[in-house]
């Protein structure tokens, strides 16, 4: 018989442990004016997740949904590896469904891990060969979890050798006011140059000037010292007496 969502939940909370769920805690940010505010943890790791995941393979898409609504992060986690881990085994139909019901539910997709573990495949898996327009408008969107997973989906397109929606969402997202997507937007420009460095090269020369420190750093991580202090180099400081001196 198939588990109920109630089930599977105390079956995941008879793993907690309410020490790491403190470390969680911080970890995540989820302290008030955090990131992650507001969020629960039990204290779950994740390769205990992943075993649980094995068990429960077969479980309704209905149920994953409700179960990615979780309150818990790391039931919301279980649902997103398992949308992920079965999106990669399953039919157009069934595909599609998965990549329906994870855009209606972006508003529980709300750290990093839960982002970086699913966009990918999620996301990138269903738009590969698809218009990607929706990514352009998630870029766009007010909520920074929304458009990491935006940039995140364009690592599947990366692993291809297609890297043209990652530059035009980078592009977007240059600017961003968070660190988060700083580190994001860097670490998929670092994944373009290690299939080419040409390619990573042009759009650095072109943008690095009004780039956030941090995504250039990331960008750039794999980059002989003297190629990186080139870089770094031609960060605009903004002087704080007279801002044309530097122009």
């Amino acid at each position: 018989s198939a588990m109920t969502p109630e089930e599977i939940t105390e079956r995941l909370q008879g793993l907690a442990d309410h020490e790491r769920a403190r470390k969680s805690l911080k970890y995540f940010r989820a302290e008030p004016g955090g990131y992650g505010h507001g969020d629960r943890f039990l204290g779950i790791t994740v390769p205990e997740i992943r075993k649980m995941m094995k068990e429960f393979s077969g479980i309704p898409l209905a149920t994953v949904e409700t179960l990615l609504q979780s309150g818990f992060h790391e039931i919301r986690l279980f649902a997103l590896l398992h949308l992920a881990a079965r999106f990669e085994k399953c039919d157009e139909a069934a595909r599609e469904k998965i990549y329906r019901i994870y855009l209606a539910n972006t508003k529980y997709i709300n750290n990093w891990d839960l982002v970086d573990t699913s966009a990918p495949p999620v996301l990138g898996g269903y738009l590969q060969g698809r218009d990607k327009g929706i990514l352009f408008d998630l870029a766009r969107s007010d909520s920074l979890w929304e458009r990491r997973m935006a940039i995140l989906a364009t690592l599947r397109f990366i692993r291809d050798d297609e890297f043209g929606d990652t530059l035009a969402i980078a592009s977007i997202l240059r600017q961003d006011p968070e660190d988060l997507i700083h580190k994001a937007v860097g670490w998929m420009l670092r994944e373009i140059g290690k299939r080419d460095r040409a390619v990573e090269t042009a759009f650095l020369d072109r943008h690095c000037r009004e780039m956030p420190r941090t995504m250039l750093r990331y960008a750039i991580e794999k980059f002989e010292p003297g190629e990186r202090r080139k870089y770094l180099c031609r960060i605009v400081r903004i002087s704080p007496i007279r801002d044309d001196l530097w122009l």
